[in-house]
């Protein structure tokens, strides 16, 4: 994956509040779930604390359990990205940089594609942080995984969550795996905008939260399929190569990521289809596949299939 060296890059889209009071490790407060508030990995990797580390789930009540305060993380003065982060040279040489033009890649397209349908699109920030951090859906810690908070309608993510997809999950990694997570997160807020949010409910193979995810996952294909060709503001596409190998990469970050193979390699090796709530990794790649080889939103309905793969 490579960034065209001229295009220029948006900050404001990101808040960076690492480096505050943002808590310390250990299991983080109340998330709440359905409607996208946890993200690619979330609901699954509390399943499993719940299942051997002892925390009870209570997803009656819309919330995690009583799991203890996250001190809120104190914002910065992002100043360090804007004098950082200003072209595409910039994202090929800095991390930080680069995720900051995927973020602007994926609202860049999706702003252009509510206006082709008629409507508009309200651009999402994405806040980066370090240990826990407080939200408009209550407290979390970086133990949830990167999310999408409907309730105030922003990203959240540790980027630290990239280490351990490659250290505990054991995917590739690599530039355009993390874009692939970071436009699933912006799938959930093109759901939260159109209202299908409210359809991701329950658990179980077939269920909407399952459906939810799938369908964030096709949103994320469509966003990769079109990224080379989307303009920014300034009338460059901000991506300027997509290979093979970075598909690849998320093909595997999608596989390394499904109830199924979380389940079994990270749970003990018991298989429950009743707690699935993101898909498995077969179906995760299918949407995501879907998504980029079709390169059409309306192809993502999943809510409307009998075959989720």
């Amino acid at each position: 994956m490579r960034f065209d060296e001229g295009a220029g890059l948006d900050t404001s889209e990101v808040e960076d509040l690492r480096g505050g009071g943002g808590g310390g490790g250990g299991i983080g407060g109340r998330v709440a779930l359905g409607g996208g508030g946890l993200g690619v990995v979330g609901l699954v990797i509390y399943f499993l604390i719940s299942q051997f580390g002892g925390v009870s789930l209570n997803p009656s009540s819309g919330g995690l359990g009583s799991l203890g305060a996250v001190g809120s993380g104190q914002q910065m003065d992002s100043t360090s990205l804007s004098q950082e982060c200003k072209t595409g040279a910039d994202a090929n040489r800095k991390h930080d940089c680069a995720i900051v033009a995927v973020i602007n890649s994926i609202q860049d397209y999706w702003g252009q594609e509510f206006q082709r349908s008629g409507s508009t699109y309200r651009k999402a920030v994405t806040n980066f942080f370090n240990g826990g951090v407080n939200t408009a859906c209550g407290n979390a810690t970086s133990d949830v995984g990167p999310f999408y908070c409907p309730g105030d309608s922003e990203v959240y993510i540790d980027l630290g969550f990239f280490n351990e997809l490659r250290t505990k999950f054991g995917a590739d990694g690599g530039p355009f795996a993390e874009a692939y997570v970071l436009a699933h997160e912006y799938g959930h807020h093109v759901q939260n905008l159109t209202g299908v949010s409210k359809k991701g409910t329950g658990s179980g193979p077939t269920s909407g939260s399952v459906r939810l995810e799938l369908q964030a996952d096709c949103y994320a294909g469509v966003w990769a399929n079109h990224a080379t060709t989307t303009p920014t503001e300034t009338g460059r596409p901000l991506l300027s190569e997509i290979s093979q190998q970075d598909i690849s990469s998320a093909l595997d970050t999608a596989s390394r990521i499904g109830d199924d193979y979380i389940q079994s390699k990270l749970g003990g090796g018991r298989v429950d289809e009743s707690k699935f709530s993101h898909g498995t990794s077969a179906q995760r790649k299918k949407w995501f596949s879907t998504g980029f080889q079709t390169g059409q939103p309306a192809r993502c309905d999943t809510f409307a299939t009998n075959s989720l793969g």
